[in-house]
């Protein structure tokens, strides 16, 4: 294979081999490379001050913020602590049918995450009887309504809640009242079973 004695060959970003005429290698600096190269150089360090002066303004300690701003981080940690109580009470009393809570948060000045908002899943099921759906029933209204301000949300459910609790004693009431129809004509059914058999009594004298 021929090779020409001012063939390249690029290695890198900045340097290039190339052949001399007595076919010996030599490694030389390729200027535009090398000028590639320091630009982004000088992109990354730029990039790195940036991330420095965004780290630092997070970690900003409560004397360096302004009276606005300390403010608004009472504010917030003060909805942080009230919004984590409320869905804490939520999951006490659901027991079993609450899920995990999940929350919304917000960054403050002084670049901490504070919670803002919340909810807690709670499981709507019905029970195999009546008095079992009566007492989920129950307890996820008790749920709903565990925290010290309910929401609009939470006064939604617990009314489902008392929907389904109603329901249930319906159901309740009328499975008692077709079980005292159903003794009843059994008695009757008995009763008029054992009639018969004294009227068809001969007594001969």
């Amino acid at each position: 294979m021929n090779v020409s004695s001012n063939s390249n060959y690029n290695i890198g970003s900045s340097y290039t081999i190339k052949l001399n005429n007595k076919e010996m290698l030599l490694v030389e600096e390729d200027p535009l490379s090398k000028s590639q190269y320091e630009s982004r150089k000088a992109d990354k360090e730029k990039a790195k001050e940036t991330q420095k002066e965004q780290e630092s303004k997070k970690g900003n300690s409560p004397d360096k913020l302004s009276e606005d701003e300390k403010r608004l981080v009472k504010d917030l940690s003060s909805r942080d602590s009230e919004v984590k109580a409320h869905e804490a009470a939520h999951q006490a009393a659901g027991g079993g049918m609450t899920g995990a809570a999940s929350y919304t948060y917000q960054q403050g000045p002084d670049g901490k995450m504070y919670a803002i908002g919340g909810e807690v899943s709670i499981s709507s099921v019905s029970g195999s009887t009546p008095e079992e759906t009566i007492k989920n029933a129950r307890q996820i209204a008790a749920a709903a309504m565990a925290a010290g301000s309910p929401s609009p949300q939470d006064f939604s459910v617990a009314s489902s809640a008392r929907v389904m609790e109603m329901k249930a004693m319906q159901q309740k009431a009328k499975d008692t009242q077709e079980q005292i129809d159903g003794q009843k004509s059994y008695q009757d059914a008995s009763s008029q079973k054992r009639d018969t058999n004294i009227s068809n009594i001969n007594i001969s004298a």
